[in-house]
């Protein structure tokens, strides 16, 4: 294992060492939280689908499709393909508003009232999203070093925290870039086809596994539906992944490379979703499907390639966690303790912004940590993170790009009541259920529906100055020039 464990120290390093550079750059509160909104669409599409492709992506993939066969890809999919719709129809006008936030952005539709109360749900869903992330690092770490859990939980949420600590989105943008080239290395171009060819070829998998492995809906209409709902809709929400967006330089950058890192979610989806059907012809008799991964890698990679291949599964739990970790950072700061304290972004120019935020993200980054130690399942806090981020959100955001009518009021309402839902409904049903998400939603978009008919239109000054804002006609005080196209998707039809 002397070889493998070179390939994954020197990874380890090289990340420090991004680390380090990227704290050179991040000398403005652009530059440490959106990396100066400067990245073109190489950089772009590399860190967003470096993003978006975590532990739960690689590990929990190869599990599906261990599980289910070829309709294990279903969960990585509907990704790929919430990230594919908000590149197409909304990353240029997110691109434009200048902001932070996801809250920012419903104060500047909806005329400040809405911020606080969706902070605090954003935030717990980025938390949620950087401690799961980060319990994945003992399944890694045992592999590797046969560590203690919280021995390996601590160790790789440390880098992580060191390096976005440093230099923050320029050190997590560029951790990203190698983690996305690692990524497609050790799981594209290496486990796929060794995988393939160690279980006999596509002839000989169909030959010892049931039909079922091979129809693309073996896993159930409804769990794909389910999954839509989470993950589709919750990429055009996230803070994780808004705060991506606001890293684009143009409006061409976010559209293009973010549809280019969509198509490569679904390759990916389809790749594990292959190597966990080879892994089942394998080991018939896994105890967790979860398993199949590190199981496969351990057995059959030949020395050096298994290093990089589990440098790619650690790569994949990085890129997440580091990108979670500063949209914690970022909402709990920007979002909730300066509201707290009665200063909003702009108010607050002789405070050093990124000395702050960079307290911030160390805080955010214990306490995943500290948390990460006491929770053993991922797959429940991946879906109170989701649950919450859909049930609360979905609705005012999108109503607010979508939709004119919507108010404050209504957007508060839909906020709360879809939120308190959620949680009813999980203790009800049980967190692993559907119906939280389901009739959370529901709630949701009732309540903002008929508060928003109920109370006084939005203030024509405020949708004015929206408009302009979503056409980029507005900059922030950070932007500088931001180029645009006179695209007639400016300001929508309806909005």
């Amino acid at each position: 294992m002397a070889v493998d464990y070179t390939v994954i120290v020197v990874y380890l390093a090289g990340m420090l060492a991004m680390g380090w550079w990227g704290m050179r750059r991040a000398k403005s509160k652009s530059e440490f939280l959106v990396a100066g909104r400067r990245l073109g669409p190489a950089m772009y599409s590399g860190t967003m689908a470096a993003i978006v492709l975590g532990g739960a992506s690689t590990i929990g993939g190869v599990g599906l499709g261990y599980k289910y066969g070829l309709s294990g890809a279903w969960m990585v999919l509907t990704i790929g393909l919430g990230l594919l719709a908000l590149s197409v129809f909304f990353s240029a006008r997110i691109a434009r508003l200048k902001v932070y936030t996801v809250s920012e952005m419903l104060d500047l539709r909806y005329g400040g009232r809405a911020g606080l109360i969706s902070g605090v749900v954003m935030w717990a869903y980025t938390l949620m999203l950087a401690v799961t992330s980060t319990i994945a690092y003992a399944t890694i770490f045992d592999v590797l070093f046969d560590l203690n859990r919280t021995v390996a939980i601590i160790l790789g949420g440390a880098i992580v925290v060191a390096y976005s600590t440093l230099g923050g989105m320029w050190s997590i943008t560029l951790t990203d870039m190698v983690q996305f080239v690692v990524k497609t290395i050790g799981v594209l171009l290496l486990l796929l086809p060794i995988a393939v060819v160690k279980a006999g070829g596509f002839g000989a998998m169909r030959a010892k596994l049931p039909t079922t492995y091979f129809d693309p809906l073996g896993i159930g209409g409804e769990t794909i539906f389910t999954y839509v709902l989470i993950y589709t809709f919750g990429m055009l929400i996230g803070q994780d992944i808004w705060q991506r967006v606001f890293t684009a330089r143009s409006d061409r950058t976010a559209r293009l490379g973010g549809t280019v890192a969509g198509t490569y979610c679904l390759l990916y989806a389809v790749a594990g979703a292959v190597i966990g059907t080879a892994a089942k012809v394998l080991y018939p008799a896994l105890g967790s499907a979860d398993d199949a991964f590190a199981t496969i890698v351990k057995d059959e990679l030949p020395i050096g390639v298994r290093g990089l291949v589990l440098a790619a599964a650690l790569a994949a739990v990085m890129s997440t966690s580091s990108g979670a970790l500063i949209a914690s950072a970022t909402v709990a700061n920007n979002d909730i303790w300066a509201r707290l304290r009665g200063r909003a972004g702009g108010d607050r120019a002789d405070h050093d912004e990124v000395r702050g935020n960079r307290v911030f993200i160390l805080i955010m980054g214990l306490a995943v940590i500290v948390i990460a130690t006491r929770l053993s399942s991922v797959v429940e806090g991946l879906t109170v993170a989701y649950d919450l981020l859909v049930g609360g959100l979905l609705v005012p955001i999108l109503g607010g790009l979508l939709w004119k009518r919507g108010t404050a009021s209504g957007a508060l309402a839909s906020v709360v009541v879809g939120g308190l839902a959620v949680v009813a409904l999980m203790a009800k049903y049980g967190i692993l259920a559907n119906e939280p998400v389901y009739y959370g939603l529901l709630a949701s978009l009732l309540a903002y529906v008929l508060v928003s008919y109920a109370t006084k239109p939005t203030d024509a000054a405020v949708l004015a100055r929206w408009r302009e804002q979503l056409a980029g006609r507005n900059p922030g005080p950070d932007a500088g020039p931001y180029p645009t196209e006179p695209a007639a998707d400016a300001a929508p039809a309806h909005s």
